[in-house]
C-alpha cells in the first residue's frame, strides 16, 4: 500500500507543470492595476513584463503611459526614448507620447518637433487629432519675420533650454552624484545668472563633494546680501551640522523651525534639512502636510520622509515610504535604508 502510494505522488508530481509568469501574465496584471488607478501597483506589474519581454515595446509604452499619468514625464520619455532606440521609428505612437510628455514639462519647442514628427509619420494615426490639437496650443508662427515674434521665439528657446538643464541638475542632485551636478550647476550659473537655486544647489553639491569650508563661505556671503533667503538657511543649517559645529548650525535652525512656506518645494526643502540634521520630529510634522501627488518625482521625499518616520518610532511606515521610494526611483536602494540613519 505505502509503494501504490508513493509511485501515485511520483506519477502525479511528474505531470505537475510548475507555473512560471511570463510577461504577458504580468502585463495584464499591470493593465487591470491602471485601470483601478492603482498605480504603484500598475508600475511594479508593468516593469516586470518589460524585463521579462524586452522585445515586447507595447509594455514598455504602457510603463510609460501610468509614469505620465503619475506626473514623472522625465521617466515616460526615457522609457519611450529607448523603445524608439531598440525598435526603431515604425512604432509611431511613442512620438506623440513624448510630446504630451514634453507639453507638460513646459519643454514646447520640443513638444511640437515631436508632434510635427507624428504627423508626418502617421498622418491617419489614431493620435492625430491630439497632436494636431497639442500644436495648437502650443502656436509658434515660425513664418512670422516681425521683432516681436522673433523676440518671443527667443525667450521660449531659452525657457526650454533652462528647463533642460533643471532636468539635469535634479537628475544628478537627486541621486548624489556630486561631481556631475557641479558641472551642469557651473554651467547654469553662467548661462543663467538670474537662476537663484543653481547657485545654492552647487554650494551643496559642493560642501558634499568635499569642499565645505568653499560653500560655507559662498552661502555666508550669499545670505548676507539677502538675509531672507531660505536656501541659505537651508544650506547652512546642513553645512555647519556636517562639520559638528552645531552651535553655528543653531542660529540657522532656529531660523527654519520659525518658516512655513507656501509653495511645495520650499517645503519638501525644509522637511528634508530638518530631517538631516537630525530634527526628526519637527521634520516628520513637516512631511505629513506635505502634498504627495506633487512630490512623486523626487528621491529625497522619500529618503528623509522614512528616515524621520524610522525615528519617530513608526518602522512600518518608514520601510513603506522606502520600498514605494525604491520602486520610483532604483537609485535610492544604493543610499542605504532609514534603519542605517539611526
Amino acid at each position: 500500500m505505502h509503494t501504490s502510494t508513493k509511485n501515485s505522488e511520483e506519477v502525479l508530481q511528474a505531470n505537475i507543470i510548475p507555473f512560471k509568469p511570463e510577461g504577458e501574465f504580468y502585463f495584464s496584471k499591470g493593465v487591470q492595476a491602471f485601470r483601478k488607478r492603482e498605480f504603484d501597483k500598475a508600475l511594479r506589474w508593468l516593469k516586470r513584463a518589460s524585463e521579462l519581454s524586452p522585445k515586447q515595446p507595447l509594455y514598455k509604452c504602457q510603463l510609460s503611459v501610468v509614469y505620465t499619468e503619475t506626473g514623472e514625464y522625465h521617466a515616460a520619455n526615457q522609457v519611450l526614448m529607448d523603445v524608439l532606440a531598440d525598435f526603431g521609428h515604425e512604432y509611431v505612437d511613442c512620438f506623440y507620447l513624448i510630446a504630451n510628455n514634453y507639453a507638460h514639462l513646459g519643454l514646447f519647442h520640443d513638444a511640437t518637433k515631436y508632434a510635427k514628427e507624428y504627423i508626418q509619420k502617421a498622418p491617419e494615426g489614431d493620435f492625430k487629432e491630439e497632436a494636431e490639437q497639442l500644436m495648437s496650443l502650443m502656436d509658434i508662427d515660425e513664418e512670422s519675420d516681425s521683432d516681436e515674434d522673433d523676440d518671443i521665439e527667443i525667450m521660449l528657446e531659452e525657457e526650454d533650454e533652462l528647463m533642460r538643464y533643471q532636468e539635469s541638475a535634479f537628475y544628478y542632485l537627486e541621486r548624489q552624484d556630486w561631481k556631475e551636478a557641479m558641472i551642469i550647476l557651473d554651467d547654469m550659473m553662467r548661462l543663467f545668472p538670474s537662476h537663484i537655486t543653481a547657485k545654492h544647489d552647487f554650494a551643496l553639491a559642493l560642501f558634499h563633494h568635499g569642499d565645505q569650508q568653499e560653500a560655507i563661505d559662498l552661502e555666508e556671503k550669499w545670505l548676507e546680501q539677502n538675509p531672507e533667503s531660505l536656501h541659505s538657511q537651508c544650506n547652512l543649517a546642513v553645512f555647519y551640522h556636517g562639520k559638528g559645529e552645531q552651535e553655528k548650525a543653531e542660529k540657522h535652525i532656529q531660523q527654519l523651525l520659525n518658516v512655513y512656506p507656501i509653495h511645495e518645494q520650499q517645503k519638501l526643502k525644509v522637511a528634508g534639512t530638518l530631517s538631516q540634521i537630525g530634527y526628526y520630529q519637527e521634520a516628520y510634522k513637516r512631511f505629513t502636510g506635505l502634498k504627495k501627488s506633487k512630490l512623486k518625482g523626487h528621491l529625497s521625499y522619500y529618503k528623509w520622509y522614512s528616515i524621520s518616520a524610522y525615528n519617530m518610532g513608526e518602522p512600518s511606515k518608514a520601510i513603506s515610504l522606502w520600498e514605494e521610494g525604491c520602486l520610483r526611483h532604483p537609485s535610492l536602494s544604493e543610499q542605504g535604508g532609514p534603519w542605517e540613519s539611526s
